[in-house]
């Protein structure tokens, strides 16, 4: 059976990579959820997907005056007072408020959503029994902190979270070798297919799964992973018919906007 896994938690219907967006994901029954690890510039490692706070947060209102609204430019006291959650009320970014899916009550609770800092992530992970996949994010041509494995590592054990309940994922291959190396016992992910443009490229199948750009995926593809005993999860479906498609040719898992739409809790109701 194919693997739920919300993509930045119940993205659609809450705002993508808050602890909110993540408990309603596994309300809904997803089997996993994924977020983005990200570093401020003090060091502390945070969920967020974007390298610039502006789609998702209030920091302009909030620093009108920074020169920069570059992540890495933000310490953790910055950043903890920025709203994460008031953006998707006013944008709808998947107009599900438009359709009527989300009730007033729940859009307002969203209003002021903080950005978790990893280890809140993890715990809430721990408390519901359930499991994350923590994307390692890499922004080609920026400073980028090449500690963020091993500080990602330290926050993990220092949580006390069973590693069968964590995966680590990224573009840049480089820190999933680190990641391999230093704690075996962890699952990585290779993601494959940044560029919608160019060809998927899974460099001679070193990895034990791979993440795959699912626009980009041909069936031979998939069961050229397979065949190799390796496990193979598309990103990112939102449609029922691709995700029925994808699901009869085999893949482990498939990442989600919707988990309302595919979990077998949701759908159960």
């Amino acid at each position: 059976m194919v693997q739920v896994i919300a993509h930045r938690g119940a993205r659609s219907i809450a705002p993508e990579n808050t602890l909110k967006a993540a408990k309603i994901a596994c309300e809904m029954g997803a089997d996993l959820w994924e977020t983005d690890v990200t570093m401020t510039r003090d060091g502390y490692l945070i969920l967020f997907h974007d390298d610039t706070l502006l789609r998702c947060t209030d920091a302009v209102k909030r620093f009108p005056l920074k020169p920069s609204y570059r992540v890495e430019k933000f310490d953790l006291n910055e950043i903890k007072t920025l709203d994460a959650g008031s953006y998707f009320v006013k944008t709808d970014p998947f107009q599900e408020i438009l359709k009527g899916n989300i009730g007033r009550e729940i859009r307002d609770s969203f209003i002021g959503e903080p950005i978790p800092l990893l280890e809140e992530g993890l715990l809430l992970t721990l408390e519901k029994n359930w499991r994350i996949n923590l994307e390692l994010k890499f922004f080609p041509g920026t400073e980028n902190n090449p500690t963020l494995p091993d500080q990602t590592l330290e926050i993990i054990r220092r949580v006390k979270i069973p590693l069968t309940q964590v995966i680590i994922s990224s573009f840049h291959h480089p820190w999933l070798l680190q990641i391999m190396d230093k704690e075996p016992l962890l699952e990585v992910q290779a993601l494959v297919g940044d560029d919608d443009t160019e060809p998927l490229d899974f460099k001679d199948f070193f990895f034990p799964a791979y993440n795959a750009n699912a626009a980009l995926i041909h069936p031979d593809q998939i069961r050229a992973v397979k065949d190799r005993g390796k496990k193979i999860n598309l990103f990112t479906v939102n449609d029922p018919k691709a995700f029925s498609r994808f699901a009869d040719l085999g893949v482990d898992g498939i990442f989600t906007d919707f988990p309302q739409r595919f979990a077998k809790r949701a759908v159960e109701k």
